[in-house]
């Protein structure tokens, strides 16, 4: 982070900390999901119909985040940025410490998986506010020649969740009996996102508001009703940040939540091979997501993002025959190349999507444009990619189906101006390809 201000690193530092424990509360529960709530809150279901309403419950959370993103959004361009994110980061911490001790359904009979997706939603409202602003707030304090790179350190917190979060359920689920995984070792790191989030909490207090804001508030320009101002005066934006997120987030939990699946069920391998492989690459993305958005900030947000999209497009199709040679060591090299390719796509992704509206706007726009798209993308690709192949009996048709949906992003790309160099105090921003 050289060159950057001490305020500014403060902020990026809050930012990735803040995001690490929101996905790392995020990726617990869809982790979880694959692995242990089909058994424990459906268990009268055979495993696979299980898994698919486990998943189902976790796809709860992608409806949600709109909403988040609408209500948060509203109040971060209306209040301010860093009381948002103080808020988001309780309402995530709570809700994950009450699924760590919400009994199953043997105790609670259907009230179990109610409550579990009930929790769920609750889940989906705090992370929908929380990313808006975790980025905004490192993309509004630094050096507007190194935007990319300042916005993408809130992306890493998505690796940084998952490899804590998988980390920590793969190390419960290698040292403990099965019984024991089952009955209380995975409610072990639910319930330590209660100690994390007063980490976070102390960090993020110390922090100043954004400095753009602060000039909008001075100036008298918030927008009374943010929301409804973008969907009339930024539409190319919305519909742009919408289709380029859908193939980053299908080929994302194709490549992280649905390879667990796979490999425990059709090609009948223990849980902890697809759990180590995911969890290697994720490491790796900590510092591949910076540089592709230091990249960005040298050679432009489209071209780098385009590059991970033609990536994941090609990779896709090599993803599935290595998964099923079963080698341990080729699983970990589909797994690397898979999110080296996503990393392409993510680490510009935030300055991309943020610099398309405007500062008194962009808290409300960039959330909703972002946090829609999960429903279209990430919400149901493990669920889509179990029913093509049960349908199919072929993972060609989740090849073709991940390739269709970064086919979207592509077209999102096209229709959105370059943003690298755009200003983002301007007043509108342009609208025109």
């Amino acid at each position: 982070m050289s060159g950057s201000t001490p305020q500014s690193r403060r902020v990026i530092l809050a930012s990735l900390i803040g995001t690490s424990l929101e996905w790392y509360d995020f990726f617990l529960y869809t982790t979880a999901a694959t692995l242990v709530f089909g058994k424990l809150f459906f268990p009268t279901f055979d495993p696979l119909n299980a898994t698919l309403l486990a998943l189902t419950t976790n796809a709860v959370a992608f409806v949600a985040r709109p909403l988040g993103g609408i209500v948060f959004g509203h109040f971060g361009d209306r209040t301010g940025r860093k009381t948002v994110l103080v808020v988001t980061l309780l309402v995530m911490g709570v809700s994950t410490f009450l699924i760590g001790v919400l009994p199953g359904y043997d105790t609670l009979g259907v009230l179990a998986p109610v409550l579990l997706a009930t929790l769920r939603f609750v889940q989906g409202l705090g992370l929908g506010g929380e990313w808006g602003g975790a980025v905004i707030m490192s993309l509004e304090h630094g050096d507007p020649r190194r935007r990319g790179f300042n916005a993408s350190w809130p992306q890493v917190g998505v690796p940084a969740g998952y490899v804590l979060a998988t980390g920590l359920l793969a190390i419960l689920s290698f040292t403990l009996p099965d019984a024991a995984f089952m009955s209380w070792g995975w409610r072990v790191p639910f319930l330590l996102s209660g100690l994390l989030v007063l980490v976070g909490l102390w960090v993020r207090l110390k922090i100043t508001e954004s400095p753009l804001f602060a000039e909008v508030e001075q100036k008298g320009a918030k927008a009374r009703m943010p929301l409804l101002e973008v969907l009339r005066t930024h539409p190319r934006a919305l519909l742009s940040a919408f289709t380029a997120r859908i193939g980053v987030d299908v080929a994302f939990y194709t490549f992280t939540a649905y390879i667990l699946v796979y490999l425990t069920g059709p090609l009948g391998l223990d849980r902890q091979v697809g759990l180590n492989a995911v969890l290697i690459a994720s490491a790796l993305q900590l510092g591949l997501i910076p540089l592709f958005g230091s990249l960005s900030d040298r050679y432009g947000r489209r071209p780098v993002y385009f590059a991970g999209v033609v990536g994941a497009a090609v990779w896709v199709f090599a993803f599935f025959p290595l998964l099923e040679t079963r080698s341990t060591f080729l699983i970990i090299v589909a797994a690397v190349v898979a999110l080296v390719t996503h990393a392409a796509m993510y680490g510009p992704q935030a300055a991309f999507i943020a610099e398309l509206f405007s500062t008194r706007l962009r808290y409300s726009g960039a959330s909703m444009g972002y946090q829609v798209a999960g429903i279209a993308g990430g919400a149901l690709a493990p669920v889509i990619a179990i029913k093509l192949v049960d349908s199919f009996g072929t993972t060609l048709a989740v090849s073709v189906y991940v390739v269709i949906a970064l086919a979207i992003t592509a077209l999102g790309l096209a229709i959105a101006p370059e943003t690298r160099d755009l200003d983002l105090a301007a007043e509108p921003m342009p609208q025109r390809t």
